[in-house]
């Protein structure tokens, strides 16, 4: 099976990049360690290099506030699996970047643990005032923390906030220093080996909302380079079609070692995402409608709190044009 999935993805290049033409000789491409997709399986083995027809350097981090302003300097073009929040957040500030697809849905991947010991639940969260808490500031999770605290009446500023990448954050509390921890992915499995969620399910997404992350491009190098990030999002969504359509398990032993993972975790963590089709994605429930809607509403509520400025729009953050020329190709 892996040399047909591998013969498909050779043909698939073949075709993709027999009439690339771009201005870039290279393209670097941001992603997140411990978070297992199916791209990573076209990454593990080459084929978005033979596909596009240029050099792409894939480049880790451990928050989407570092990829945005990897972004900001130029370093970085295209981020796969940018957090929602930290993209309004740039995109709110004036930086010239674009949400092109709908990476991942992962609303049972994105969490706060409360330590396990402290006895606390839905029931009598009020107890956490006081207590300390790990967060990456300006993520999903951070976004996702203050939601469920305004849920339960919980007054954050008698908690000590400490800004924490997720990997850091689960460290921290496998060693006993934090009271409850905000995290996704691979350290989110970790933080649950000694805590538990206070909402998980649709309970949680009613009062969160939906939980994505957006592939987001740097909107001039991207018109500059069209063809190019359409190629790159035909792959990529080639990738997501072979694992929805019952391949995952051929797939994931590639994805994993390239996200840094046994195959254990990351078949746990990839049970909790969904990758909807292009279809589904050009629709109203996505690039069609929602999410303009979606960041509008998120960032005026951030800028109640006085988080940020928001914008009196944000249809100019969403561009479906690459992704409808994808799925033409």
């Amino acid at each position: 099976m892996k040399k047909l999935l591998l013969g498909a993805a050779g043909a698939l290049a073949l075709m993709v990049s027999s009439n690339v033409a771009t201005a870039a000789e290279e393209l670097t491409v941001a992603y997140f360690p411990e978070w297992p997709m199916p791209f990573q399986y076209a990454q593990k083995n080459g084929i978005y290099d033979e596909a596009l027809g240029v050099k792409v350097n894939w480049v880790s981090f451990d928050a989407g506030t570092a990829m945005s302003a990897a972004m900001a300097s130029g370093d970085v073009q295209i981020a796969v699996s940018m957090g929602v929040t930290p993209f309004l957040t740039a995109v709110s500030a004036g930086q010239d970047i674009q949400a092109v697809d709908v990476a991942v849905g992962y609303s049972d991947n994105d969490n706060c643990v409360v330590r396990e010991s402290l006895e606390i639940d839905a029931s009598n969260a009020k107890e956490l005032e006081g207590k300390e808490v790990g967060v990456p500031l300006g993520t999903a999770a951070h976004t996702g923390f203050l939601a469920q605290m305004e849920h339960f009446g919980v007054d954050t500023s008698t908690m000590k906030v400490v800004d924490m990448a997720p990997v850091d954050g689960a460290a921290a509390f496998a060693s006993g220093n934090l009271d409850m921890v905000c995290g996704w992915g691979g350290p989110l499995r970790r933080m649950k080996e000694h805590g538990n969620p206070l909402l998980v399910g649709a309970e949680k997404e009613s009062i969160v909302g939906k939980v994505y992350d957006v592939t987001a491009v740097d909107g001039s190098w991207a018109a500059e380079n069209a063809d190019l990030v359409t190629r790159f999002l035909h792959l990529t969504h080639d990738m997501n079609r072979q694992y929805n359509e019952g391949r995952k398990n051929d797939m994931l032993p590639d994805i994993a070692a390239q996200a840094g993972m046994d195959l254990e975790g990351a078949t746990a963590t990839a049970s909790t995402f969904s990758f909807p089709s292009v279809q589904e994605q050009l629709s109203s429930e996505w690039l069609g409608g929602f999410m303009a809607t979606n960041f509008k509403e998120a960032t005026d509520k951030r800028a109640e709190g006085g988080e940020i400025t928001a914008l009196d729009s944000y249809e100019g953050a969403v561009n479906a044009s690459y992704l409808e020329a994808a799925s033409k190709l």
